[in-house]
């Protein structure tokens, strides 16, 4: 492993990239997180919200835009009706998957991934290796999505919170165990506006109104302290904040989630992302604009990307 060659490939410093030509190992055998008891596995959280589509204005023009990321121009693109769940697929959703399938992610296959460097014990922040053009990021040994921190972490108090560390792959194969798909750019940004026209945000312009906190993102000063404002700092609950007018909830901040869709036609090995995540920040990434885009490797895995499950319109 050596996440200090990435950066070359990374499309954000939301979330590094896998190095590439690196080989998967195999990983080695060991047990899943056992499946709560909570409800959640039984469907709680798997809540589909049927959209009737239509044409839409995607994209956005707005002077924020990181250079590169292909988000204007502005045009009016149509999608067909379909569904899309309401929530991210939770820790306790794939712990489910995985005890029913035997699915093993990538980052178990490769042996490590991505986590934030401020979540890790200081001798493993000192000893796991750093992306040189991300370093609050660290490559784990042992991070994977039941041990999202590494060795001695678990999701005990999280089973209702986006899973992480799953690469395009994995969320490919969860969707298609769980009868669905992921959903295209094109229809991740029309159920993200939530029936609002070029509106920033899922709620509207402005980004905590009455100054209210309407998404999990970093408050402070990027990346040494996060005051966490919000109420969270990591991961929040899926089911964290209002919805919007479509009844979608944290379709800004919390995590990034994998698309359907190429990053761009001439870039085969990366797959779009969107929503940001709780570690963006103004001062260098403010993709939680509902139109924001990046992209990633597919075999990329970080303590920040999840996804949701889209279906076919009932």
């Amino acid at each position: 492993m050596n996440p200090a060659d990435s950066g070359a490939v990374a499309r954000s410093c939301c979330a590094p990239a896998r190095p590439p030509a690196e080989a998967a190992r195999g990983g080695t055998e060991s047990p899943a997180a056992a499946v709560p008891r909570a409800g959640d596995v039984a469907g709680a959280y798997r809540r589909p919200v049927e959209l009737p589509g239509g044409t839409f204005r995607m994209g956005s023009e707005d002077p924020d835009v990181n250079p590169g990321d292909g988000e204007g121009p502005v045009r009016e693109v149509t999608v067909a009706p379909f569904a899309l769940d309401a929530h991210a697929v939770t820790n306790a959703r794939f712990a489910a998957f995985v005890g029913a399938t035997g699915h093993r992610t990538d980052a178990e296959l490769f042996g490590w991934s991505y986590v934030f460097a401020a979540f890790l014990p200081e001798p493993l922040r000192a000893t796991s290796p750093r992306p040189a053009a991300t370093p609050w990021w660290r490559g784990v040994e042992g991070a994977r999505w039941d041990a999202p921190e590494g060795p001695g972490s678990a999701l005990d108090g999280r089973w209702d919170h986006p899973v992480t560390q799953v690469s395009w792959a994995d969320a490919a194969a969860f969707c298609a165990w769980d009868g669905g798909r992921l959903p295209t750019e094109a229809e991740w940004e029309y159920a993200a506006r939530g029936g609002l026209d070029q509106a920033r945000y899922p709620w509207g312009d402005e980004l905590t109104p009455g100054g209210a906190h309407r998404c999990n993102i970093w408050q402070g000063t990027f990346p040494d302290t996060d005051t966490a404002e919000d109420g969270y700092a990591g991961t929040a609950p899926v089911h964290a904040y209002p919805p919007n007018g479509f009844g979608l909830f944290n379709v800004s901040g919390n995590v990034w989630e994998w698309t359907a869709d190429l990053w761009h036609p001439g870039a085969p090995g990366l797959r779009a992302m969107r929503g940001g995540s709780y570690l963006c920040h103004h001062s260098y990434c403010n993709r939680y604009r509902v139109a924001a885009r990046t992209a990633n490797t597919p075999d990329s895995t970080t303590g920040n990307l999840g996804f949701r499950v889209a279906r076919a319109a009932s």
